[in-house]
């Protein structure tokens, strides 16, 4: 399928290109709506993959790249169920987003996050799926899970831990802090900085020169270099229910829910 046009995100393939968007309101919150057209791109990358060099995943919203998981989708469907229930419900959600993730970081095309904007929580980890994220200077990075009592569930913390030094792991992850383009470039998380609005257009460069090389070689350098960390991506699963379990958690959420901020997840 080389063209979708979902509820939530559309793509299009060209010239050994495949260009994904993000494209629902308000922020690319990542809900049942979204996760069921990213599974079928995920579905649909054995069949793109013997044409496609390159995949670039973007966002139309003005907001950024994603803030992150529908927590109003989550607490309300969590709030009508009992403890058993909601843990379950979750669980399945979170198997089924690890699954697209890991299918987006070992799809044998090199993928790219062009990104602008907030690219919090579970859209920060969906930009750690891919092989390179390309940054405008008007970015920002945060893992603000703990302000929920949570901590990140979508994989990102064995990914950033793959890529980067503890240390700044620990500081994004334990202070909730949002970090800058230029910092998250200094660290080694953005592999290129692009002028405001000028993302998509760097990625777009990138994609073109990538699509110049030899199929198998990209394939056996990206295995080699980007072993996905399956058994703390499992860890982290258990250890996201065991938390959500906790009446904080669901205390946080409906704060959350409830604020009146025009975009409480900011840190």
């Amino acid at each position: 399928m080389k063209h979708f046009a979902g509820k939530t995100l559309r793509w299009d393939w060209s010239d050994g290109v495949v260009e994904l968007t993000l494209d629902h309101e308000p922020a690319n919150e990542i809900g049942t709506e979204t996760l069921a057209d990213l599974e079928k791109f995920a579905a649909a990358i054995p069949a793109l993959a013997p044409e496609t060099a390159a995949c670039i995943i973007s966002s139309a919203r003005k907001q950024g790249f994603s803030a992150g998981a529908d927590l109003r989708e989550l607490y309300r469907g969590a709030a009508a169920l009992s403890e058993q229930a909601r843990v379950a419900g979750v669980r399945q959600f979170l198997e089924r987003i690890h699954a697209v993730f890991n299918a987006i970081d070992e799809a044998p095309f090199v993928t790219i996050a062009a990104v602008h904007g907030v690219c919090f929580g579970g859209g920060f980890e969906c930009a750690l799926a891919c092989d390179i994220i390309v940054a405008d200077k008007m970015a920002r990075f945060a893992f603000p899970e703990l302000r929920l009592g949570l901590i990140p569930g979508f994989g990102g913390i064995p990914r950033l831990k793959r890529d980067l030094g503890n240390a700044f792991v620990r500081d994004l992850l334990l202070t909730g802090r949002s970090v800058n383009a230029a910092r998250a470039q200094a660290v080694g998380l953005v592999a290129q900085l692009a002028a405001e609005g000028e993302a998509l257009k760097i990625a777009r460069s990138a994609a073109a020169q990538i699509t110049k090389f030899d199929a198998v070689t990209r394939v056996a350098a990206k295995k080699f270099i980007k072993p996905i960390p399956h058994d703390e991506l499992r860890h982290e699963i258990d250890l996201f229910c065991e938390l959500f379990t906790r009446p904080a958690v669901m205390a946080a959420l409906k704060k959350f829910v409830e604020s009146t901020d025009a975009m409480p997840y900011l840190p």
